[in-house]
């Protein structure tokens, strides 16, 4: 028997049309009609309808039951690779949900689209396409979750959107892509190196992220101390600096038993305990804070979600951030 792709439909613009009714988009096709959009298919595809809705409506939770239908699927001989299509505001945390969870030698893509399917030129059919291409390559095995949108492929852990609008809105903005989905193969230049794994059997969907501006305070670090959240992600400036009075809410976070974990709010680059002064890095790795490494603060928060399932352990929480 031939191997297939399994492709899981989830909604986002990918699978919307204009609704008069809303008076905007919404969601309109199913996981069938998308790959009927398409021109002869030379891939089986067996189409599963996970969800229709749009990209700001997925949870880690729903991330979390994705996770484990794909990982099922994977294992099956007959499995060649799956596809996720999705929306874009929200694709490249579930791309690191996956990256992370999912336990699997086969390919794993994530695409989408930024224009309806009812608009002129939709960009869908095409980003599909190349997706079901590396989906069904070998040469994308072994790769982790892979997110293929306007012929490139990117590193889950790498990749973000960087603009509302363009059909050029997915970037790995130090890195760059991994390769590139050309019309007759695929090109790859590089693979991701230090992946890893965190596979809990629940996750913890108590964490926040907040993103550190001039001036910012401690009100918000001390709302969720009071409230007794389970982990903090905090988007710091640069090197993962904070104002002084958000250093002072930290301190708070850190002295009732919450988990906090420093990012940097820059496209690229690590977190590093390098300024000692009130709110630098090192001062904050000094009191306890997690370096969160090259990740972003929405991705932190993914794997922070996924650590604390495994662990609340501070040290051993610290062994899952800030990896080469």
């Amino acid at each position: 028997m031939r191997a297939k792709i399994i492709l899981f439909s989830t909604g986002g613009t990918i699978a919307m049309r204009y609704s008069p009714e809303s008076g905007g988009a919404t969601p309109a096709l199913s996981g069938s009609e998308l790959i009927a959009s398409l021109p002869a298919c030379r891939f089986p595809v067996e189409v599963r309808e996970f969800s229709n809705i749009p990209s700001p409506h997925m949870t880690p939770k729903l991330m979390l039951d994705l996770a484990r239908q794909v990982e099922q699927v994977l294992s099956a001989k007959t499995t060649a690779g799956v596809v996720v299509t999705h929306g874009t505001d929200t694709l490249e945390e579930t791309a690191y949900f996956l990256d992370l969870y999912v336990r699997a030698d086969k390919a794993l893509c994530l695409t989408g689209a930024m224009r309806d399917a009812d608009e002129l030129c939709p960009d869908g059919p095409k980003n599909l396409l190349c997706a079901l291409k590396v989906a069904a390559s070998p040469e994308a095995a072994k790769k982790g979750c892979l997110v293929v949108m306007n012929e490139e492929i990117h590193a889950a852990r790498e990749v973000t959107k960087v603009h509302s609008s363009s059909l050029k809105t997915f970037a790995s903005p130090f890195w760059g892509p991994l390769g590139h989905a050309d019309v007759d193969r695929l090109i790859f230049r590089r693979a991701p190196l230090g992946r890893q794994t965190l596979h809990p059997e629940n996750i913890e969907e108590d964490v926040h992220l907040i993103k550190c501006a001039a001036g910012c305070d401690d009100f918000l670090l001390h709302s969720l101390t009071e409230k007794k959240a389970k982990g903090i992600v905090v988007e710091g400036m640069g090197r993962g600096n904070v104002p002084p009075l958000v250093f002072n809410g930290i301190k708070e976070a850190l002295a009732a038993g919450i988990p906090v974990v420093l990012a940097s709010r820059c496209l690229s680059g690590r977190t590093l305990d390098h300024y000692a002064y009130a709110g630098g890095a090192k001062k904050l790795h000094d009191a306890g804070v997690i370096l969160g490494g090259e990740i972003s603060g929405p991705k932190a928060r993914i794997k922070l979600m996924l650590a604390l399932g495994l662990t609340r352990d501070p040290d051993r929480l610290a062994e899952y951030f800030d990896k080469p």
